[in-house]
């Protein structure tokens, strides 16, 4: 056997250890995962009865699809009751049906969004929540963006754009006629608009770009007041080449997606307006708060949710009192700077020289992003506050400060379709803590192209990485109404077909064979949620991002590319975040009671070509943080820095005086290069919460709650672009705790089961502990104070060492004699007698539960087939399996003899092997607690016997394989899925000898 040289153990053998050992004393941490169950994890084991059930708070949720307002209420009970049977903890209602081509079936009229056949919906839905004691979410709108019926896309209230127009007209000559009509035309509900200016600018090529036509700064003209009747008359100055244009505000018509919901047809509100806000809030003062409503939302409301903002615009974003609202914020008129702001095509088409460009544009959307804070998302979070609900938003998709959003909202919301790396969750939550709130949300699983082949597998493979980054709520995309007019088995749903394809996935539910062992992922989601929600987090390091986007991919330097491998945290902040309250040091630490980042790094802007560029106010306030005494690092020459923005007469000069006294200050350094900055940061005396021994793919989470410290490890990417794929790992790692007296605990998030660690060594406030994890595997560490304190080893070459009660017990797969070194100084060796071979489980009865289309859309016909099987293979290599889909329960008996419940053995691991998708495991007719999808090791120990043992395997999958042949038009281009439990299956002994 392979011997290891380390302290703890790997998730796989400790599984239900607790079975083997029996009860243990228990003492309770002063944690919020503390409660009045036992963990039985050996002496002086605290108490995590809150971890093992976590309450509905922190469970995952569904986003809940629904035909518009085309759904029956007794229905909508009963899918409310599916949800809470499962161990989910909620759902998030919205109107979506890309699904339905023909949307007057829907009947938008009648039971469109926001008549009383929604609301009686809604009725529904938060009484049975209310009941079932889980909690439903609202949408501010029909899909998205936000959208009232109340206006058309001419009214002031909708959404804006500022569209141009354009004519050439050469040095000498007169350009006489109408003013120059918009490159891109009106949509067609788009009836009025509005001329803003007419300016000229001559053309100079030194400051074209690949796309873009160069104009002289110094030739701007304001020709606006010169328009008469529609028309202008202007005769070019005799150099060179001019450009005459003209810009039109008009409403940009967009409509919520894959409309109508409603009759008449929702419009977009404008985002950067109070009116556009105000057209929100008063319909549903007026139209979706019955009583009734309003009196459930305090029951059993969450959230007001508004999907993806996705303001999109042939032009320019635009609100009519930007001109001025731009000039009252930066302190200079925007007219001299619109021609290098405006856009076609969310493309700019003209540039001044490469800087002022830079600093126009970033002043432009500084504007917009102040406007939809102040307006849009502060607005709507205190009135949400006053019905009852908190708001939360997925704050990106704009030029705008998504960091300062997630500190104004109360749950900012990301999603794994469209976030590149784990860096787009740190920035997000980087607001969040700042602000000093709590969670971080993401859509989770809409993958384009998975509906009905999607795995729960898959799902939590995107996700492991993403709570280490500050995730702590998941909802899932999602859970469909069963029916709808003219759709087909299994249901309607509600992003499936796509353009008559293959939509995104997935339409979770009882429709998929999967739904049986849905409440185990509910479970553990929800106990991953409940650690990551625990106390506050800690983050080592706060990087200053001069522009506050998310949704990206774009990291940070060498904290992405090098220090997450090595163990280092990050997160984003923006000067806005250095503005709240939460700024400021004690300890060495900013925002003290929140993050307690370690250092600042600050480099230069990664979004406008690599600038060294602060604002004044922000180097302000960083050299009265370092004077308090902040470690802070700057990264490259900042002897010529600028302000962000275009700047003020002096505003340069002084910000280079302001950073010239804050590089001579004791607490900071500069470095030159990304590889210099471990060495700065080791200087400042900075040092990682978490260390590896070496670069690793494992990803760390810690929160802090009172004296405990927790520990959430994913082995998973930190970035899309790891190559190779995701290897297990093995290695010590050496982890931070508050409370010097503090002793490792493991909790599995899968059983809901701790123990105490045996192996490990500490010095100071550090904890050494081995960790083995496979690909996306994760566990949880926690940092405790034990009832009683025991010894514990140091130092083993045994697989595993475990507390059995007051006593240490060394556990191996094979015999031998193995060397164990105590906290006491002793040495001792240990032997591990003879153990029985290893078995290999190849002859099965498989008997299989084959669904597929009932006598309607919504049934399920159920076939049964048996199949004796004499080596384990994927059902599409089994004639009668091949285009099957549903659940497959797998039996063999194995006798077992003396050598397996006598002498040195104590028990026995099953390894499943391959296994597709979600399994469950039966022995001697008593289900086994819930199986790890990332690695799927039981032990069964205490549930052999000697002579037979029958051991049954349960598999769900997905439906993809019988979609394929049941309805091809759609779901004929899939490939089958490997479905079943494909092995190797093996029952692997293992042995225990006391450490005397």
């Amino acid at each position: 056997m392979s011997k290891h040289d380390g302290a703890g153990v790997s998730r796989r053998r400790f599984i239900q250890y607790t079975a083997v050992t029996g009860a243990s004393a228990a003492v309770a941490l002063n944690s919020p995962l503390g409660g009045a169950g036992t963990a039985r994890a050996g002496a002086g084991a605290p108490s995590f009865a809150a971890f093992a059930r976590p309450d509905a708070a922190v469970r995952p949720r569904f986003r809940w699809w629904w035909p518009d307002g085309l759904v029956d209420p007794a229905e909508i009970r009963r899918e409310i009751d599916q949800i809470a049977a499962a161990g989910f903890g909620g759902a998030e209602i919205v109107a979506v049906h890309h699904s339905i081509r023909d949307k007057s079936v829907l009947d938008p009229e009648g039971h469109g969004w926001g008549t009383p056949a929604w609301n009686a919906g809604v009725e529904a839905a938060l009484d049975q929540a209310r009941r079932r004691g889980i909690t439903v979410d609202l949408t501010i709108g029909p899909a998205w963006p936000a959208a009232v019926p109340t206006i058309t896309p001419d009214s002031p209230a909708a959404v804006q754009e500022l569209a141009h127009g354009s004519a050439t007209v050469t040095g000498g000559q007169t350009y006489s006629g109408p003013v120059p009509e918009p490159v891109a035309a009106a949509e067609e509900d788009v009836h009025v608009r509005h001329l803003v200016a007419v300016h000229a600018a001559r053309v100079d090529t030194a400051n074209s770009t690949r796309t873009e036509t160069g104009l002289a700064r110094d030739s701007f003209t304001d020709l606006t007041a010169t328009v008469r009747d529609g028309r202008i008359k202007w005769t070019a100055p005799g150099d060179g080449s001019w450009v005459l244009l003209s810009y039109w505000r008009r409403g940009s018509g967009q409509r919520p997606e894959s409309g109508p919901h409603s009759a008449p047809d929702c419009a977009v509100v404008d985002h950067f307006s109070p009116a556009g806000t105000k057209a929100v809030i008063d319909f549903w003062e007026s139209t979706l708060l019955t009583k009734r409503i309003r009196k459930l939302i305090r029951q059993a409301g969450g959230t007001l949710f508004e999907d993806s903002i996705e303001l999109e615009t042939q032009a320019l974003n635009w609100t009519p009192d930007l001109p001025e609202e731009f000039a009252r914020r930066r302190g200079y008129p925007l007219w001299p700077y619109l021609p290098v702001i405006v856009q076609h095509k969310e493309r700019t088409l003209y540039s001044y020289e490469p800087q002022i460009t830079r600093q126009a544009r970033h002043d432009f959307w500084l504007t917009v992003s102040d406007l939809f804070n102040e307006h849009h998302f502060a607005a709507l979070t205190e009135w949400a506050h006053s019905i009852g609900l908190q708001f939360r938003a997925q704050p990106y998709g704009l030029q705008t400060d998504a960091i300062e959003t997630a500190a104004i909202i109360d749950v900012p919301e990301g999603e794994s379709l469209g976030f590149k790396n784990l860096d787009d969750y740190r920035v997000l939550a980087g607001g969040r803590d700042m602000a000093g709130r709590k969670i971080l949300s993401c859509e989770a699983g809409a993958y384009q192209g998975g509906a009905y082949n999607t795995t729960w597998d898959k799902l939590l493979r995107t996700m492991g990485g993403a709570y280490a980054a500050g995730l702590n709520q998941t909802v899932l995309h999602g859970f469909s109404y069963a029916t709808a007019p003219g759709v087909a088995w299994p249901g309607f749903a509600g992003f499936t077909p796509y353009n008559g394809g293959i939509g995104y996935a997935e339409s979770w539910g009882p429709r998929q064979p999967t739904w049986r062992h849905a409440p185990d992922i509910a479970a553990y989601l929800g106990r991953v949620h409940h650690v990551m929600q625990s106390g506050t987090n800690r983050i080592d390091i706060a990087v200053f991002r001069q522009k506050g986007y998310s949704k990206t991919g774009i990291g940070a330097g060498w904290f992405t590319g090098t220090g997450v491998p090595l163990g280092w945290t990050h997160q984003f902040i923006s000067a806005a975040t250095l503005e709240l309250p939460s700024a400021t040091v004690s300890g060495g630490r900013l925002a003290p009671k929140g993050p307690a980042y370690k250092a600042v790094f600050v480099e230069a802007d990664r979004f406008s070509s690599g600038d060294r560029t602060i604002p004044v106010r922000s180097a302000e306030k960083l050299l009265r943080l370092t004077k308090a005494g902040l470690p802070i690092v700057f990264l490259g020459d900042w002897s010529a820095a600028t302000v962000p923005g275009v700047p003020k007469a002096g505003e340069n000069e002084r910000l280079r005086a302001v950073l010239k006294e804050l590089f001579a200050q004791p607490k900071v350094r500069v470095v030159a290069a990304d590889t210099e900055v471990p060495g700065a940061l080791a200087a400042l005396g900075v040092e990682p919460d978490v260390k590896y021994a070496q670069s690793s793919t494992l990803l760390n989470g810690h929160r802090v709650a009172g004296d405990v410290d927790y520990y959430y490890l994913c082995n998973g990417k930190h970035a899309e672009t790891v190559k190779p794929p995701v290897a297990a790992i093995d290695h010590q790692v050496t982890l931070t705790r508050a409370d010097r007296r503090a002793v490792p605990f493991r909790l599995d998030p899968w059983t809901g089961e701790a123990e105490r660690i045996a192996v490990y060594t500490e010095e100071g406030d550090k904890v050494t502990v081995r960790v083995a994890l496979q690909p996306s595997e994760t566990t949880v560490i926690a940092l405790g104070r034990p009832g009683t304190g025991v010894p514990h080893a140091t130092r083993t070459d045994a697989g595993e060492v475990r507390y059995d009660g007051g006593r240490l017990v060394v556990r191996s797969t094979e015999p031998g004699a193995y060397t164990t070194t105590l906290s006491t100084g002793r040495t001792v060796s240990t032997t591990v007698g003879e153990l029985p071979a290893a078995l290999t489980l190849t002859s099965w009865k498989l008997q299989v539960e084959d669904w597929g289309p009932g006598r309607t859309a919504t049934e399920t016909a159920v076939t049964r087939r048996e199949v004796d099987l004499d080596g384990l293979k994927a059902w599409p290599d089994i004639p009668e399996l091949a285009d099957v889909s549903g659940v497959g329960r797998y039996r063999t008996t194995v006798q077992l003899d003396g050598k397996w419940s006598g002498g040195a053995c104590a028990g026995a691991y099953l390894e499943l092997g391959k296994v597709f998708d979600t399994s469950r495991v039966i022995v001697n007719g008593r289900v086994l607690p819930p199986v790890d999808l990332m690695n799927p090791v039981v032990d069964v120990g205490p549930y052999l016997r000697q002579g037979a043992n029958t051991i049954e395997v349960e598999v769900a999958t997905t439906l993809n394989n019988r979609l394929r042949v049941s309805d091809p038009d759609v779901y004929g281009k899939a490939s089958r899925q490997a479905y079943g439990l494909i092995g190797p299956v093996r029952l692997v002994p293992y042995g225990e000898a006391p450490v005397r």
